[in-house]
């Protein structure tokens, strides 16, 4: 299974939804791979956002962390390259096809992908403008749209989630990537219309994590409570899964039926 996970802005919690993902698969048994194609932000041997993930599940030895490049300035990917390298190292991105052939990789050698985005589903990964959601749809991926709670994030979720459906993805799920302790009136309030958000495109509904959890361990410290959270992650979406193939299945039987088979 290919995952890729994506968000309506920046900083949303894509990483720490990653996390909570690869950990709910890992105590399913499977071994999981996250990439990302493009890191910006760092240098030299600091710490991505894959690194990250496997810092706070005390790198487990089913799971395996890449990345397709990285450069050193917090920007998208076309614009970190040209402020790195300019024309020259923008010309130097990896292709569409470059990252297919590494993720087809890792499909062989591990049960589980999970592709963490750059921002939002329509950043440009490539020189020539081929996006997140170019590379979504072609390792059929399943997406998981990570929203904020706050003000705004209705109008936002809504924008991407029609930006999926005319680009003809099948559903995915839609999880909240960090919810207070102490939501207000609007957070509530948005918790509530996302789900409905969800439903009415035919979306799952993965809940939301509450916020904190990229940061209740110390550094090189197992995260149980992001353990904690991707039980519960993880058996939503597989209920669901489970539900869309038999509704799938028992669609089928009918056809049969009508037609004599």
């Amino acid at each position: 299974m290919i995952w890729v996970i994506t968000g309506t802005d920046t900083d949303v919690g894509k990483s720490v939804v990653a996390a909570v993902l690869a950990a709910g698969l890992l105590k399913h048994n499977q071994r999981v791979a996250i990439y990302k194609p493009t890191q910006t932000g760092v240098t030299g041997k600091e710490h991505g956002d894959v690194q990250q993930i496997a810092s706070w599940l005390g790198d487990p030895q089913p799971l395996g962390v890449f990345e397709g490049i990285r450069l050193k300035h917090p920007m998208a990917p076309i614009d970190a390259a040209q402020e790195e390298g300019g024309a020259i190292l923008a010309a130097q991105l990896p292709t569409l096809d470059t990252h297919l052939r590494h993720i087809e990789s890792l499909a062989r050698d591990y049960d589980a992908v999970i592709i963490e985005g750059a921002g939002g589903l329509l950043v440009e990964l490539t020189e020539v403008g081929e996006t997140i959601a170019d590379l979504a749809l072609a390792c059929q991926a399943r997406v998981l749209l990570v929203t904020r709670p706050d003000l705004g994030t209705l109008n936002h979720t809504a924008l991407t989630l029609e930006a999926v459906t005319t680009r003809g993805f099948p559903a995915g799920a839609l999880v909240m990537g960090s919810f207070p302790a102490r939501p207000s009136a609007v957070q509530l309030r948005n918790r509530r219309n996302l789900e409905l958000l969800a439903r009415r495109f035919h979306w799952d509904w993965g809940g939301y994590l509450t916020s904190g959890l990229g940061t209740d361990a110390t550094s090189g410290e197992r995260n149980e409570a992001l353990w904690e959270s991707g039980e519960g992650l993880v058996a939503r979406l597989i209920a669901k899964t489970m539900r869309s193939q038999l509704e799938t299945h028992q669609e089928l039987g009918a056809q049969s039926t009508r037609f004599g088979l």
